[in-house]
């Protein structure tokens, strides 16, 4: 069986799915090497599942199988600290990722950029290109500006300016160097296109919905696993006129959340960058599984064949852990394992696999099999230019010698439990202390009486006993000693996490925390561990998943105006700094480049548009972009007379214009020589009699 380019948008090479050759393809090595790797994972992970499950109880408030009571022991209370200090860390890094209410990744044109022009100016005063005189550089230096391409290249790096810009005389690269040149920037401008057109992919795919997910599982289990971006079809409803639905079916990349208890990676690889594979178990009702036809390249048939073989799913023994030790039951569904990784072309040859002529040369292939109960259902390349896996697992606590990160529930795994110990000794000592325990002499007593004691309880006495029948016994009330023994663990709890318990809601702070500026040096202090945290979520999420959606974008929809030497970067840590304080620096600066001997070094359209972003503006709406402010400056700028005055055909009159009139009668330049006198022309004043007539 070969691989073909089977008719879809994407050339992807993929198994063929013909009838004919179903039954010839039985790819047993294939699969057994497939789950060879898979158990080899799931055999590794084992310690880590044991970490996850301790840290799943601790959140949940239930004690696991290892912990045994005494008959003595009568409370069973269990005190959900570690769901306070998880929810708290969950709560800050989500509130520092979508602080502006976007998702936190933006695109930046490089230093250098290639391929495409930093800047390119006109000089509409002087069309011509011609030097202007005030440019101090001298005139090598000057002529020097701009000119170090020539016109043809130069327009081959306007991007998506090149249109706009072609007519236009004496472009020059470079910023300009007058006041009345004005400026285009193609680089920023793809730039932000591509940052635009990345957004609206990842709110059209509810990426804020997955990251939010994969940000909880983080601060719990030390681990958040995202995947993507996979082109889908979303559905947008909509109706005709006739009232007939006929929805609106548009292709956008996603990215998904993908649970830690399925995921399965290489156990010799200490990030995902250093994976060989990645396998990933789905569990899938009918409904799923017949999804996945509609979908490219599946083997719709081998499908058919498992929906008709029943379902076949295994539970695994932590799926009971995380239903909290329901009753046993039964589940309805199929197993379905996603490889990806790189196979050997000898192993794809020896199951009848035919290679492509251009892809013999290697060694190995990247791969994306899918596989349930023995069958293989998709196995097509790696269609990804540059082919990498596509999943990316970022840490809480980054643990440098295993991809598994370190979470706030085993950080605070053992003051956890120290905390639940001396509780439950608090509670059973106020029990037994806040009771009496009565010593009975039956001798004394008349026999047959009821030994219970309640309000008004009598006991008949013997006639003539001496000594008294019943004693009453007071256990000392040692519960104040546990208490406090509770709030040091709850203090080393603190100190563990890097989660103080004031940054949750703790009321009754002392010390430093009494005041406003002691409560919030606090609170700075206890953000440098989150600090961290959201690095790492630039650093193993947020860039590679960006990077990723800039690939995509590039293979799969290429557009020429988002063409640039661009940078995917990641900005989790620059909401840790307050919008205000962003804004109020933004305001500064640009004070300062107001001078006129700073501002030829100052981006102003940069500059302006941070400011708009910091007051929570739109950008696009309240700026103009290269085009609109070179027409917005061409609108303010004042109408220059030519020589000897006379005006351009249709202008409108400007007063005052061409008139050299230094006497200031009303028509020059007001103030500049001397006042008329009576018999001087210009003198306004009614002509008087002579004397005497």
């Amino acid at each position: 069986m070969a691989l073909i380019d089977k008719p879809s948008n994407d050339k992807t090479l993929a198994l063929d799915d013909s009838p004919k050759n179903e039954d010839d393809f039985q790819g047993a090595s294939l699969i057994s090497f497939i789950q060879k790797r898979y158990t080899k994972s799931e055999e590794s992970r084992r310690t880590d599942e044991d970490r996850w499950l301790r840290a799943y109880r601790n959140y949940r408030g239930l004690y696991g199988p290892d912990v045994k009571f005494t008959e003595t022991e009568k409370s069973r209370v269990f005190v959900k600290v570690t769901k306070t200090k998880t929810l708290a860390a969950y709560g800050q890094i989500t509130d520092v990722l979508f602080s502006n209410n976007k998702f936190p990744l933006s695109v930046d044109p490089s230093v250098l950029p290639e391929g495409v022009a930093d800047a390119v100016h006109f000089d509409p005063k002087n069309p011509e290109g011609a030097t202007p005189p005030s440019i101090p550089f001298g005139e090598e230096g000057a002529a020097s500006i701009g000119n170090d391409f020539d016109l043809d290249k130069l327009e081959e790096m306007l991007g998506s300016l090149k249109e706009e810009l072609k007519d236009v005389p004496g472009l020059k690269n470079g910023p300009g160097q007058t006041p009345s040149s004005v400026t285009f920037y193609p680089a920023m401008l793809a730039a932000k296109k591509m940052e635009k057109k990345i957004h609206d992919q990842l709110e059209e795919s509810g990426a804020s919905k997955h990251l939010r997910a994969s940000a909880f599982e983080m601060a719990l289990f030390g681990t958040g696993v995202m995947k993507g971006p996979f082109a889908v079809n979303k559905e947008y409803p909509s109706w005709t006129e006739e009232g007939e639905y006929k929805p609106t079916i548009k292709t956008v990349p996603e990215a998904s959340h993908v649970s830690l208890w399925n995921f399965y990676w290489d156990p010799d690889a200490n990030n995902t960058e250093d994976c060989q594979y990645i396998i990933e178990r789905h569990k899938m009702s009918r409904t799923q599984l017949r999804a996945l036809k509609r979908r490219p390249h599946f083997r719709k048939n081998v499908i058919d064949q498992l929906i008709n073989q029943g379902e076949t799913y295994v539970k695994k023994y932590w799926e009971d852990d995380l239903r909290d030790y329901a009753p046993n039951f039964d589940v309805d569904r199929f197993e379905v394992l996603e490889y990806w990784g790189n196979v050997d072309i000898e192993l794809l040859e020896e199951n009848d696999v035919t290679i492509p002529d251009n892809f013999k040369d290697g060694d190995e292939l990247q791969a994306n099999i899918w596989y349930c109960n023995g069958k293989i259902i998709r196995l097509v390349l790696n269609p990804f230019k540059p082919a990498k896996i596509p999943y990316y697992a970022v840490p809480y606590e980054l643990n440098p010698y295993s991809l598994a990160g370190v979470g706030i529930a085993e950080n605070m795994d053992d003051t956890q439990t120290l905390m639940n110990g001396f509780m439950r000794m608090a509670v059973d000592n106020a029990v037994l202390s806040g009771n009496l325990v009565f010593e009975v002499d039956e001798t004394n007593l008349v026999p047959g009486q009821d030994m219970s004691v309640y309000p008004g309880k009598v006991f008949r006495r013997q006639g003539g006993a001496p000594g008294q029948s019943l004693f009453g016994t007071k256990f000392p009330n040692v519960s104040q000693e546990n208490l406090q023994l509770f709030d040091k663990a709850r203090q080393l709890a603190d100190e563990s996490t890097g989660m103080p318990s004031f940054a949750h809601g703790q009321t009754g702070v002392s010390g430093v925390g009494r005041t406003a500026s002691g409560i919030s040096m606090l609170m700075n202090a206890a953000g440098g561990s989150i600090k961290t945290v959201i690095k790492n979520v630039d650093d193993y999420l947020l860039a590679p998943l960006g990077k990723a959606f800039f690939s995509f974008n590039m293979q799969f929809d290429f557009d020429p105006e988002i063409k640039g030497d661009l940078e995917v970067n990641a900005r989790g840590t620059e909401s840790l700094m307050a919008t205000e304080v962003r804004s109020q620096r933004l305001m500064q600066f640009l004070q300062i480049v107001s001078n006129p001997a700073l501002m030829p070094f100052a981006k102003m359209p940069y500059i302006i548009r941070e400011i708009a972003k910091a007051m929570d503006l739109d950008q696009d709406k309240v700026t103009n972009n290269m085009e609109e402010a070179a027409r917005q400056a061409a609108l303010m700028a004042p109408p220059a007379a030519p020589a000897g005055g006379a005006m351009p055909p249709g202008a409108p009159p400007v007063p005052g214009a061409g008139v050299a009139d230094m006497t200031g009668g009303g028509a020059g330049n007001i103030g500049v020589g001397a006042a008329p006198v009576p018999g001087e022309q210009g003198f306004s004043a009614a002509p008087q009699p002579p004397m005497g007539a």
